[in-house]
């Protein structure tokens, strides 16, 4: 979350105001210095903190900054002697903030940290753009709704350091990419670096969606899939340890884990002191909830997804080989808990055998990892000598050098799954995709190193949903 403070007054910091409620879909929040009543928007927002003071005042101001750690500053006054003191007093608390300012009066600012806006040269744009045979201003250009968009990439960003090629464009284009001053016109092989500048071109709606999707930082999941942790038990088929084993390890994944709610459904409830237990574990974060008519998982399952908007399902390795195919076509990331013990792991694990598929999947392997703070073991099977997998494994080192993660890379022409198969101490990612649905006689002769995550049935696994 980015904390903006805004300095404002006057007709134009009203409208200002107005538009960034309408239209902001970030978490930021916005700190409000004013003076005038007048210049306050009529539409409320819960992301606007507000303070009326004179910014002029190096005392008031100074103990605003010395509070909050500001991000960016935008000072937008009618008033050339406020906008000059207003700037002096913010340069005076920090000397790097970056400073966004109008300009009505020519003014001058040998400052690399501050932008200025020439409110007269931006009117002269827009009238010039109704002169015909001249080239439209991008803030003009198309029809006007929001289908053309640029975005910065920040560091957090898990689109960085990634080919264009693996990034889905389904209803958008990346166009351009602003990097350093210079443009580039991107080729399926672009890598995306953090700080570039995406010139975006789609339907609307689905932009605002890329922009969050850009703007998202590792330590969120199980967004963008949802906000809660979904833990279906079902005690006629499910045996006491089970449920006891699923149960706890839900509880230790939502403490660890960027969850909101943690939901326990019950079908086919019996008394008995597991179930007074798990009665037990409801509060404000933890829901337990009864069905007594449904018939089906699919139908219980189905009915909760979008009511609790759920981003992860726990699940035992009883439940997932015998609803596998169900599983997959609800299109979320599920965990299957372990025989071991969730604190048994140390690592987690991902065996690479499809570039493509382990960069699309790479921040999210990322994200859970940091949150459950255990190193990334990459296994890389080369078993085609394909220079794409380099690139993979250099893709991974990138992202643990910018998140400060660590990551242990293994490229090997051998079989992992004979050493892995001696240990039960990590998390296996594997990509759930529809190739996986085969039977395992078949699997056994794929080269697909996730064709066998059968093997595997007692070690935990996190299956991270694919769009083939």
């Amino acid at each position: 979350m980015k904390k903006i403070l805004i300095i404002a007054d006057g007709v134009t910091a009203h409208r200002f105001l107005q538009r960034v409620i309408s239209s902001d879909v970030t978490e930021n929040r916005y700190y409000i210095v004013y003076y005038n009543d007048k210049t306050l928007p009529e539409v409320k927002s819960e992301k606007f903190l507000y303070y009326k003071f004179d910014p002029t005042s190096l005392t008031k101001i100074s103990a605003l900054l010395e509070h909050e750690d500001f991000y960016k500053c935008m000072i937008i006054v009618s008033n050339k002697t406020d906008l000059l003191a207003s700037y002096k007093n913010i340069r005076e608390n920090d000397k790097n903030i970056q400073i966004v300012l109008t300009d009505l009066w020519d003014l001058e600012f040998n400052d690399q940290n501050t932008s200025v806006i020439d409110v007269h040269d931006g009117i002269s744009n827009i009238f010039s753009n109704y002169l015909p045979d001249l080239p439209l201003f991008a803030q003009n250009l198309g029809i006007g709704t929001g289908e053309i968009m640029e975005f910065e990439v920040p560091f957090g960003s898990p689109y960085v350091y990634r080919h264009i090629r693996n990034i889905d464009q389904k209803r958008w284009k990346i166009s351009a990419i602003f990097r350093e001053h210079k443009l580039i016109l991107p080729s399926s092989s672009t890598v995306i670096l953090p700080n570039d500048s995406i010139l975006a071109v789609g339907n609307p709606n689905v932009l605002k969606g890329v922009y969050k999707s850009v703007n998202r930082e590792f330590g969120q999941f199980p967004i963008p899939f949802g906000e809660s942790i979904y833990c279906y038990i079902d005690m006629k088929f499910m045996s006491e340890k089970e449920i006891d084993t699923l149960t706890n390890d839900a509880m230790i994944l939502h403490a660890k884990l960027n969850s909101k709610k943690l939901i326990f459904k019950i079908v086919n409830s019996k008394f008995s002191k597991l179930l007074d237990k798990i009665k037990g574990y409801a509060n404000a974060n933890m829901l337990v909830e009864f069905d007594f008519y449904s018939t089906s998982a699919k139908e219980v399952i189905s009915s909760d997804i979008d009511r609790y908007y759920i981003g992860l399902l726990v699940t035992t390795q009883s439940f997932l080989k015998e609803n596998f195919e169900l599983l997959y076509q609800f299109k979320l990331p599920v965990f299957k808990v372990g025989k071991s013990g969730f604190f048994s792991i140390k690592k987690s694990v991902f065996l690479n055998s499809d570039s493509k598929k382990a960069e699309k999947v790479s921040s999210i392997i990322f994200d859970i990892s940091s949150q459950l703070k255990i190193n990334i073991t990459l296994f890389d099977v080369d078993l085609e000598k394909n220079e794409d997998n380099d690139k993979i494994i250099s893709h991974f080192q990138n992202l643990a050098k910018l998140f400060n993660e660590k990551v242990n890379v293994v490229k090997t022409e051998n079989n992992p799954i004979l050493d892995l198969g001696k240990s039960d101490d990590f998390l296996q990612f594997v990509v759930f995709e529809k190739k996986l649905l085969v039977s395992k006689y078949i699997s056994f002769f794929s080269t697909d190193m996730q064709a066998h995550f059968f093997k595997f049935g007692d070690n935990y696994q996190l299956f991270i949903p694919w769009e083939s």
